[in-house]
């Protein structure tokens, strides 16, 4: 990887508001980290109740509009525990799409690579949490898809790397990028040589990611409904899943499960560690904070089950909403 000054893609068209500044001005004005988080950086419109709730429920709650995505997700994570990152994501030249990318510059996220559509605009997440856990999602992912490899532009044509000099930092995927971009991704020249690790996004996207299952240089995360749909079948438990991705080539997975116990995988060798017993407060986001920080416990040196179990002191203490988002 080679580190440089980057531009990102024109916003003339933002008029801007009063001390906000464009897509394109916030872009500009940010030089590269060794992390790189790619896909879907948007705005989280969620309504949370400890109400429990069925079908047609309608409760009193709270409603919140945060920066959402699960790269942004994962950014902020980052950014929390003092680790430099910057974002490859697209978003509209539009009020909201200047909005996210100030918020994520006030953090200290780099967004030096973004790509910032004249014709497409910001993308837009909403959730119903209750006392029973996520009621129901709609993510609208739709510009990201629409953008495809453009996001991904920097890593090819020097801005970061190049073919002959590719990215070998981490690099953190979500599932929201399109069914195709994923494939090719699989055999191209993006990030062959970066620590990968990937996220689907959602139970509904994960068998997007099945062309990156092979890959030597990736480790996924996922849940243990997602583990269940890219075995075919439901799984007992987050070690016996993760030890059947494994038999299966994956050559390393990480499967959570909620309260109960979690598992990493590599090769014949099966870990895992138990999540803290806390009050659950809020559930989206939660995956993309373990992915996080257990990348940040590896950082640290931290390996095997003590590094999982740091993930999952940080995912605890970010449901129960001792984190500030």
């Amino acid at each position: 990887m080679r580190p440089k000054a980057v531009v990102s893609s024109a916003a003339a068209g933002f008029t801007g508001g009063e001390g906000l500044a464009s897509p394109s001005d916030v872009a500009q004005s940010d030089r590269m980290s060794a992390i790189l988080c790619i896909g879907s950086v948007l705005w989280d419109v969620i309504g949370r109740t400890p109400a429990h709730m069925a079908l047609g429920s309608d409760v009193p709650g709270h409603i919140v509009r945060i920066p959402g995505g699960v790269a942004m997700n994962v950014a902020m994570t980052f950014a929390r525990l003092g680790i430099g990152c910057d974002l490859l994501t697209a978003v509209g030249n539009d009020f909201e799409g200047a909005a996210l990318l100030n918020e994520a510059r006030q953090r200290g996220i780099g967004c030096g690579n973004v790509y910032v559509s004249e014709d497409l605009p910001t993308d837009q997440y909403m959730a119903i949490e209750g006392g029973n856990g996520l009621v129901a999602a709609i993510a609208d992912a739709h510009s990201l898809e629409k953008a495809g490899d453009k996001i991904l532009a920097p890593l090819l044509d020097g801005r970061i790397a190049t073919e002959d000099d590719p990215f070998s930092g981490v690099a953190a995927l979500d599932g929201n990028l399109s069914e195709g971009l994923l494939a090719r991704i699989a055999s191209g020249p993006w990030l062959a040589r970066a620590d990968l690790r990937i996220a689907p996004a959602s139970p509904g996207k994960v068998l997007r990611l099945v062309p990156l299952l092979a890959m030597a240089n990736a480790t996924f995360y996922v849940n243990l409904e997602e583990a269940g749909a890219l075995l075919g079948g439901p799984q007992a438990d987050a070690r016996t899943a993760a030890a059947a991705l494994a038999h299966r080539g994956t050559a390393r997975v990480l499967v959570t499960n909620g309260g109960q116990p979690a598992a990493l995988a590599e090769g014949d060798s099966v870990v895992d560690a138990a999540p803290p017993d806390v009050l659950v407060t809020r559930i989206t986001g939660a995956g993309d904070t373990f992915m996080a920080a257990h990348i940040a416990a590896e950082r640290s040196g931290l390996a095997g089950a003590d590094a999982l179990a740091s993930g999952l002191r940080a995912a605890a203490h970010y449901v129960s909403g001792d984190v500030t988002t």
